[in-house]
């Protein structure tokens, strides 16, 4: 008899805002599966999306892609309920796909709290941005190799990421990252992380990516570099546990964000 087939999470959710009097305001809610939208009250111009996996966490062959576009002349903050948990994969990958764009004069705020990676987890994830020539983006995407408050480390497994982003109609940013295999060994690799523990990656695409490198690097310290030219502003972090990367994060997406702090989810 054939092997009956595990079940699998899916979900797909997509949100896109519009301008109404000067402020930002919904104008399509979409929501499938195990991907839920929630839009708690602001008290501004700016509308902020909590994304939230109903399953809990995912695990080999589970899928989530989500769409978040902020439309003409508004102000959307993307964020998450709780860091996402990816777990030991039996068999499969699973698959994490973003595609966000912002219009004309847009701020698009893309901040997830942090993905954690269990041992012998496989995640593969992507972002893909459009943004107007006359837009903001932000985008920050932290991981940590397991829990180490619980004893936790990813020894072996599979993290691949891809980014695309697109500034006015051109490719301005690119990469792709793939860790395989033994990770724990790879990772103490000093070109790697040299034995850190949490990683992250911030972008900002906007008028100010050049007067903010300083006060970055500022923060950074030792722990990471930050470098811009044309309107870009990217980031690199590594520390040796989630909290130390949380010090870093939230006074660099403060400044990121005009003196803003980071959506209130990210301290519940």
């Amino acid at each position: 008899m054939p092997q009956p087939r595990p079940q699998r999470a899916r979900g797909s959710g997509r949100i896109v805002t519009k301008a109404v009097l000067g402020r930002s305001r919904l104008e399509q809610l979409f929501q499938e599966g195990c991907a839920k939208i929630r839009l708690p009250d602001t008290f501004s111009n700016e509308m902020e999306a909590i994304l939230i996996n109903s399953s809990g966490g995912l695990t080999g062959g589970d899928e989530l892609e989500w769409q978040a576009d902020a439309g003409e002349g508004t102000s959307l903050v993307v964020t998450t309920q709780a860091c996402e948990k990816i777990y030991k994969a039996a068999a499969g990958t699973a698959a994490v796909t973003a595609r966000v764009s912002a219009a004309p004069a847009a701020k698009l705020h893309w901040l997830p709290q942090e993905t954690i990676l269990f041992d012998r987890a496989s995640l593969t994830r992507s972002l893909e941005a459009d943004i107007d020539a006359s837009a903001e983006f932000i985008a920050v995407e932290a991981v940590l190799l397991g829990r180490q408050a619980m004893g936790e480390a990813m020894h072996e497994g599979l993290f691949r990421d891809r980014w695309r982003i697109r500034h006015g109609g051109k490719l301005v940013h690119a990469e792709e990252l793939r860790l395989e295999g033994n990770i724990g060994e790879l990772t103490r690799s000093e070109p790697v992380l040299s034995g850190q523990v949490a990683f992250a990656t911030l972008l900002y695409i906007g008028p100010l990516a050049e007067a903010l490198m300083p006060k970055i690097r500022a923060i950074a310290g030792f722990s990471g570099g930050a470098s811009a030219w044309q309107g870009k502003l990217v980031i690199r972090l590594s520390a040796p546990d989630g909290f130390t990367m949380r010090k870093m994060l939230f006074p660099i997406i403060s400044l990121l964000r005009n003196g803003a702090p980071v959506p209130k989810v990210w301290n519940l």
